[in-house]
């Protein structure tokens, strides 16, 4: 059987001291090592492969294990740090991204208008704006100008007689034809206008052709200043005729008049209103 050569303990010590004498010198540097006052030296070169060559792999796990569960706490509060730095900056991140986006989305004509809105509210305004307002609201004149029927029924009149409205001073007439025929006469110079319509509840001249609304003219007197060939201004009072923005319209002389506006009436013009056949003729005691 061959004989196995066995080294003496002698050289193994002399071998061991040997190599941790090299690691010691060789050793890299450490800045574990350097924050760290309380740890022993054996961690500095415990990695290096020149102190390790000699070792075995358990030696080596169980170096490892007692280097990390000697000092879990440095370690697992470096590592808790670094979360906490990538955590702010992925925060920071997303934050810039969702102003970005709701800078793009927001419409540059519409925060002008707020600023500019902004710029011209007045303290004038602010101050105005707890104050009662006592402007007229229409509910009186509505109300004022409300007509009750006896069998409750309510009218509300749409015309208003203007300041410069007189009872004439000529005796006015209507001449009433339907074709060729005279069918009535009315006499219209006792009161300052004459409210012409199919209801009869406020009308003061009845037609009652369909085509007709129900408060369709108005043929009002009025007080005109009016010059002579002199010069001299001299007040007179003169027929006109206003149509109550009716359906079918009024018409003079074969002429439709504008809604809504006075039109001088002159003696012998024809009238008609809406669509019916209807002539009324406009005399007064003094025509020819």
């Amino acid at each position: 059987m061959p004989r196995h050569s066995r080294s003496s303990p002698r050289r193994q010590l002399d071998a061991e001291s040997s190599s941790l004498q090299y690691a010691e010198t060789h050793r890299p540097r450490n800045r574990y090592a350097e924050n760290s006052g309380n740890r022993n030296d054996s961690y500095s070169f415990r990695r290096h492969d020149g102190a390790d060559s000699g070792r075995t792999e358990r030696a080596k796990r169980e170096d490892y294990r007692r280097e990390y569960e000697g000092h879990p706490r440095e370690y697992g509060e470096r590592e808790r740090e670094r979360e906490r730095q990538r955590d702010r900056d992925r925060y920071d991140k997303d934050r810039q991204r969702d102003r970005g986006a709701s800078r793009r989305s927001a419409s540059p004509r519409r925060s002008r208008s707020v600023r500019s809105t902004s710029r011209d509210r007045s303290p004038e305004g602010d101050k105005n704006k707890g104050k009662p307002n006592f402007a007229p609201s229409g509910l009186l004149a509505a109300e004022t100008n409300t007509v009750k029927a006896s069998n409750g029924e309510n009218t509300v009149l749409k015309y208003n007689e203007p300041p410069e409205a007189r009872k004439p001073t000529l005796g006015w007439r209507l001449y009433v034809f339907k074709g060729d025929e005279q069918t009535d006469l009315l006499h219209v110079h006792r009161q300052s206008a004459y409210l012409v319509g199919r209801d009869r509840l406020v009308a003061d001249i009845a037609i009652d052709h369909p085509s007709c609304s129900k408060q369709h003219a108005v043929i009002q007197y009025r007080l005109i200043q009016e010059k002579n060939e002199f010069g001299d201004t001299k007040a007179t009072i003169k027929p006109f005729i206003i149509d109550l923005e009716s359906t079918n319209g009024t018409h003079v002389n074969g002429i439709t008049i504008p809604t809504a506006r006075f039109y001088e009436l002159k003696p012998s013009d024809v009238i008609k209103f809406g669509t019916s056949a209807r002539e009324y003729v406009l005399l007064h005691d003094e025509a020819v």
